[in-house]
């Protein structure tokens, strides 16, 4: 598959917010308005194919916006955090998310990260997110419970060599 890599614009907020309100148990439910500033404060915020799939990743900003994020930065320099990524389920295994992060790991490496990090509910649990980490090279680095959201997450990193 030629797949095809771009930056959101304004006209992808509707699907964008579609996917991932349809997987809201692994990424959280955003309102519109919400998901629309989420999009504007990342660092990296490209999709894949036509309404195939989308990445979201931050920097360190001046705000904490999520505790996994800030779970990160207690801990790391420089880094960018995955905050989500969903694939469409018509366009499930033909390599999206692999080629986003691929795509990322290049952006970090030219940024001058060292890292990419991620977290992955571990309950409930999220097999499939646990497979595309592994077999991307991530190692499990901690986890916690977080219980406002009722649910355990494993955070994950990537080493990026530059």
């Amino acid at each position: 598959m030629s797949a095809r890599l771009r930056d959101l614009g304004p006209g992808d907020l509707g699907w964008v917010h579609a996917l991932n309100q349809t997987h809201a148990t692994e990424l959280s439910s955003q309102t519109p308005a919400a998901f629309r500033a989420l999009i504007a404060r990342a660092r990296y915020a490209r999709a894949i194919e036509d309404e195939g799939a989308f990445l979201l990743a931050f920097d360190r900003r001046p705000a904490p916006f999520s505790p996994n994020f800030d779970w990160f930065q207690a801990r790391f320099e420089r880094f960018l955090y995955i905050d989500r990524i969903a694939v469409d389920a018509r366009h499930r295994r033909k390599g999206l998310a692999q080629a986003l992060y691929g795509d990322l790991a290049a952006f970090a490496r030219d940024a001058g990260f060292q890292m990419l990090a991620a977290e992955v509910n571990s309950d409930p649990p999220n097999p499939a997110s646990d497979a595309l980490h592994a077999a991307l090279g991530f190692t499990v680095v901690g986890e916690a419970y977080l219980a406002d959201r009722d649910k355990t997450v494993r955070y994950f990193r990537l080493p990026i060599l530059t």
